[in-house]
């Protein structure tokens, strides 16, 4: 079973960590080969240096050594979740209760994974993520918000969401948001087409993330400001996204591992753990989400992790609140683009380190010396299978329980202590 290290020990001030016989990885800089690692008081003293007489030497066994995870897009900071999936630093969503509309919320807000995971908050663009008033986002930056968000939806009022854009700009704070249009996907759990009609399921039209995308689109290109669609799960929506970068857009965009992983037929059997938001797409829309990965459209995988109850999903598919947890379990399923489809451990981990890292503005997402001690010791091969019942996070609402896995965190890092080991 996963434990947590003794961090009493691991991070007293003076210890020094030597990670040997690794596999270095630094998405930043495409480095990939055998060397070493020192980590000493929060820091990387160096990289492929002299191992100190007095450092604590962990032999990897040519294991990879990468930057610790930053998960761009979660809804809760589940910090047992983070550590076991290798993720030091966590971008939150502003949909909590109460929403984080208030300068107040974003300082407690950052406070909420202390001492495990280092918690970065996005502000709610409108007070109370209500799409109307738009909150104080200049005050919520000073107290740490590290960009906007439309929270779980899109803002309905074209002049909303363009006010807020422009707003955004003057502090040069990324704008997130959910690519839906609400008009035609009210009320819907699938998207339109044979599956959904057999199964008798209220769905909308895949062209209803187009829409919201374009329109969004537009009005960043408008402004010049800085807009991050946190999931294109769509052909559609990714040829926008495709267009509006050659044209000079400032523009990125997101998926999880649900949607290039899984399509509509997920949902057979009525599976309420497989009703994600969006929903399940056709499986030419999963394999056009896997182009834009490799082509590096899609710039950033994040988990969308998502803890919810029993009482939540243990409804009719129709009722069952949408979402998953994804946290522990984002570098393995993600990994299966390396070994499926050709991608690099140095390009798929830039999706999860350094491009999140650039996008928010955030510390990490890179080894080099003097950069933040935070590191994940990740093995490729090991094998091991995703179990609903004994995983770390808060909630076990996995559309993969029981699928066999290949690669596995064994240690995490964060600030220079040992915080989890496998």
């Amino acid at each position: 079973m996963p434990r947590r290290a003794d961090a009493a020990v691991a991070g007293r001030p003076g210890v020094v960590i030597a990670f040997t016989n690794a596999r270095v990885i630094d998405p930043a800089s495409g480095r990939d080969a055998l060397g070493s690692v020192v980590v000493r008081d929060r820091v990387i003293e160096s990289i492929d240096g002299a191992i100190p007489a007095d450092a604590r030497v962990i032999d990897c066994g040519e294991r990879i050594v990468a930057p610790g995870l930053i998960d761009a897009g979660v809804f809760a900071a589940d910090a047992p979740a983070c550590l076991a999936g290798g993720i030091t630093r966590v971008v939150l969503m502003p949909d909590r209760s109460p929403p984080l509309d208030d300068p107040a919320l974003i300082e407690f807000a950052q406070r909420i994974g202390k001492p495990h995971v280092w918690v970065h908050p996005l502000a709610a663009g409108t007070q109370g993520l209500a799409g109307v008033e738009l909150a104080e986002i200049g005050l919520c930056q000073e107290a740490g918000a590290v960009g906007v968000a439309t929270g779980r939806g899109a803002i309905a009022d074209a002049g909303v969401m363009l006010r807020l854009l422009q707003y955004a700009s003057g502090f040069d704070l990324v704008v997130v948001t959910h690519a839906e249009n609400a008009a035609l996907t009210v009320g819907a759990v699938a998207t339109a087409g044979e599956f959904a009609t057999r199964l008798g399921l209220p769905a909308a039209p895949a062209f209803a993330e187009a829409i919201a995308v374009a329109r969004d689109l537009r009005l960043a290109a408008a402004t010049g400001a800085r807009l991050h669609i946190r999931q294109v799960t769509t052909a559609e929506s990714i040829d926008l996204v495709r267009a509006a970068k050659a044209a000079g857009t400032r523009v990125t965009c997101g998926v999880t591992p649900g949607h290039f992983l899984l399509g509509e037929q997920s949902v057979s059997g009525y599976r309420s753990f497989a009703r994600l938001s969006p929903p399940l797409r056709h499986d030419d829309d999963r394999r056009a989400v896997l182009a834009g990965i490799a082509d590096g459209t899609i710039d950033v995988v994040a988990s969308g992790h998502d803890p919810r109850t029993q009482e939540d999903k243990r409804l009719p598919f129709a009722d069952a609140a949408p979402g998953m947890v994804g946290a522990e379990t984002l570098l393995a399923l993600a990994g299966t683009l390396v070994r499926d489809h050709d991608m690099s451990w140095p390009a798929l981990l830039a999706t999860m380190t350094s491009a999140p890292a650039a996008l928010f503005g955030l510390p990490g997402g890179r080894l080099e010396a003097g950069a933040p001690a935070d590191l994940i010791v990740f093995d490729p091969g090991a094998p091991w299978r995703i179990d609903a019942q004994t995983m770390a996070a808060a909630a076990g609402n996995t559309p993969f329980d029981g699928l066999p896995m290949q690669g596995r965190v064994t240690m995490t890092v964060k600030g220079g202590e040992i915080a989890w080991t496998l």
